[in-house]
């Protein structure tokens, strides 16, 4: 018996598309781009644009009601033979291991009690904690000026009374660093507090409880539990307080008295930024001021990516 051989049944081709339907695909295609749009346009015009025009006028001598004359390299091989932006640099780095190590460390250790302990009024302490940060930095630097005082200051006073000799807080290099070192620690101290002890509300009480049935103390409990849990948070905070540290400019401009730009008569407070803006618009150097910019930013990029890498090699060795 032999059949008959039918045509295999070919498909229909799709029915081409409507422009309405084009139309909308296209629409949902490039919303999310339209929703972040914005960030990245400010960032363009007030973030991109100026770092790249500062290592543009970096390579002239730039005079804002003069000439504009291309000298290359010159003003970073001026710059590093300068022994003014080498004391800067050293008074920027000083200030920033001094104020922020015990800063973050302050934040860790209140961020573990606040969780822990059994205190009455905790949202009252955990809202004080941010007093320092929602204050004025002009306010906050009068008050540590007369706190710091050499001659009335209440910390010299203190000191009088086991024999020590006051200290010249603004008129010395580590006692100006100290002083300013204190009055940035003090400022940030309750913001880290806050943001480690949101991570360490997330983190499950069963954990800890296990722990202490297993014999494990407070100490052990704090080692090896809260700082693993706390690393991705601790990372973010060592970066943004390496940032901030390294720009630091108001704290240092308002203790130096009548220092102004150049922060005491040996310039034993000047930090990087204060030393550009004294270059670029106390001198009208902007061309020099713009170089001392770039090496501020080269050295922010450098040591954050540093504390950054570290900080993940500790992540993952403590897997």
């Amino acid at each position: 018996m032999t059949g008959t051989l039918t045509p295999a049944r070919i498909a229909a081709p799709p029915p081409p598309p409507s422009p309405a339907g084009a139309a909308r695909r296209l629409r949902d295609r490039l919303t999310p781009y339209g929703y972040i749009a914005p960030f990245f346009v400010l960032f363009a015009v007030f973030g991109l644009f100026p770092l790249l025009f500062t290592f543009y006028v970096a390579l002239f001598d730039w005079n804002p009601i003069g000439d504009r004359t291309f000298i290359g390299v010159d003003n970073f091989t001026r710059m590093f033979a300068d022994p003014r932006f080498w004391n800067a640099a050293g008074n920027t780095l000083s200030i920033w291991v001094l104020s922020t190590v015990p800063q973050l460390l302050l934040a860790l250790l209140l961020a573990h009690v606040l969780n822990h302990a059994r205190l009455r009024f905790a949202l009252f302490f955990r809202m004080v904690v941010l007093v320092p940060y929602i204050t004025s930095v002009a306010a906050t630097a009068i008050v540590f000026a007369q706190l710091f005082d050499r001659d009335y200051g209440l910390l010299n006073w203190l000191l009088g009374l086991v024999g020590i000799d006051p200290v010249d807080f603004t008129g010395s290099t580590w006692g100006s660093h100290v002083l300013i070192a204190t009055m940035v620690a003090w400022r940030w101290f309750g913001y880290n507090t806050l943001l480690y002890l949101a991570s360490l509300q997330a983190i499950s009480r069963e954990v800890y409880e296990a722990a202490s049935i297993d014999g494990a103390g407070e100490w052990q409990r704090f080692r090896h539990i809260t700082v693993p849990a706390l690393r991705p948070i601790i990372i973010f905070t060592v970066v943004t307080s390496t940032i901030g540290g390294l720009q630091i400019f108001t704290e240092p401009l308002l203790l130096s008295g009548g220092g102004g730009l150049t922060c005491g008569a040996v310039r034993q407070c000047q930090t990087l930024t204060l030393f550009l803006y004294e270059q670029g618009f106390g001198q009208f150097q902007f061309g020099y001021g713009s170089a001392i910019g770039v090496a501020l930013f080269v050295m922010v990029v450098v040591i954050a990516a540093v504390n950054y890498v570290l900080s993940r090699r500790l992540r993952g060795e403590g897997r």
